[in-house]
């Protein structure tokens, strides 16, 4: 038998109450409920400066025995608190600090990275070098965290990385569609068109995969595929190339979350240490092609090329765009641990609309009122999307 009492009974001033073994309870206690179980030791005492209200009681009487003991829990509050006190109140405020300092640095970073990232592509076009180095530096980076010890190195197997290579794969294309966009166009337009992705989502997930959504998931791939749509077609610098390869870039990064989803559930790998396995499969996969489709030869030309133009700043932008690159990637992902799927989808909105304030500022980029407006749509519809996702 399980009883549950909550009631307000009248205040009980500490100085007051005495316990001991001759008596804890009243003697009118009902003799329908079982005498509970009393221990030969020193006595309790409880001196409090305000009177408590008895909350509630609860497995008063017969209760499952664990570890052969009694379990009864009961909750008090103070005279002047209208529910029981929660410990958990500061670590709650401390969980929020770190979260907005996990956004603010992960904005902060990637705002970096595009504005190196574009100085080193306007003065040494080639993107699929620009890459392979960003994955190169963070692959370095974590390598050398993990002979340190100053992070703690994961525990892989091969299923680890057969279950991976989908991910590193997708990945791997993303990450260079987008480089080759922002050869080709203003960093801007490059991350208006990519606020798109979640139009690429709702389709891949209902036409590949079989899923279904709200009327309101659709409605609000509405704006986000009309602002798009806007902006490119009043776009004054527009590039086919540069516009497909953010295109192919939202589609390449939708089957990388679906392929991350799918294949690490349960697997205890933290955020940071995921994507250092995945940068390194990942610059694995895209070296060979690298060299294919530039090559050494093409990259001697420019890399001098560079420098003569530049000077021996260029040497700093490369490394800056390649550490800014890996390190905004993995606070992202740790961020991930810390949050839930619709704040990082509300924070990454928010991440866009400051990487294309700063670069338009930072280019002297050219928008038309109505092109403004086009990406204004574009970035409204993901905060729908992300609402109506919830």
């Amino acid at each position: 038998m399980i009883c549950s009492v909550r009631q307000s009974l009248s205040p009980v001033h500490g100085s007051e109450v005495f316990l001991s073994q001759k008596r804890i309870f009243p003697p009118s206690r009902s003799s329908l409920l079982p005498p509970l179980p009393t221990r030969k030791s020193a006595r309790a005492v409880v001196s409090l400066s305000r009177p408590l209200h008895i909350a509630s009681v609860e497995s008063f009487g017969p209760s499952p025995r664990r570890q052969g003991k009694d379990l009864i829990k009961c909750e008090a509050y103070e005279a002047d608190q209208s529910k029981p006190i929660e410990a958990g109140a500061g670590s709650e405020v401390a969980k929020k600090v770190k979260i907005g300092v996990y956004f603010a640095t992960w904005w902060a970073l990637n705002v970096v990275f595009n504005i190196y990232n574009k100085k080193v592509l306007n003065a040494f076009p080639y993107p699929w070098l620009t890459s392979t180095l960003s994955l190169a530096c963070g692959s370095l980076m974590m390598l050398v965290s993990w002979a340190t010890r100053l992070a703690e190195a994961p525990k892989t197997d091969f299923e680890f990385w057969k279950i991976l290579f989908p991910v590193a794969l997708a990945h791997t294309i993303g990450h260079v569609a987008a480089t080759v966009s922002m050869s080709k166009v203003a960093v801007s337009f490059t991350h208006i068109i990519k606020s798109g992705e979640p139009a690429f989502s709702v389709l891949v997930s209902k036409f590949i995969l079989g899923e279904t959504f709200p009327l309101s998931v659709y409605l609000s791939l509405l704006p986000i595929i009309g602002g798009c749509a806007l902006a490119a077609v009043t776009e004054l610098n527009f590039n086919m190339t540069g516009f497909m390869g953010a295109m192919i870039s939202n589609l390449a990064f939708v089957f990388r979350n679906i392929f991350s989803k799918k294949g690490m559930k349960g697997k205890a790998v933290s955020g940071m240490n995921y994507y250092a396995c995945l940068s390194m499969l990942s610059l694995v996969i895209l070296t060979p092609f690298a060299i294919a489709v530039e090559g050494p030869q093409m990259w001697a030309a420019g890399w001098q090329k560079a420098l003569t133009d530049i000077g021996p700043h260029f040497i700093w932008w490369v490394a800056a765009q390649s550490v800014f690159y890996h390190l905004y990637n993995q606070v992202s992902y740790m961020s991930l641990d810390q949050i839930s799927p619709l704040t990082f989808s509300i924070g990454n909105t928010m991440k866009r609309i400051s990487v294309i304030v700063s670069s338009i500022i930072i280019f002297h980029t050219p928008v038309q009122p109505v092109n403004a407006l086009g990406a204004a749509i574009a970035i409204l519809g993901t905060f729908l999307y992300s609402q109506a996702k919830q």
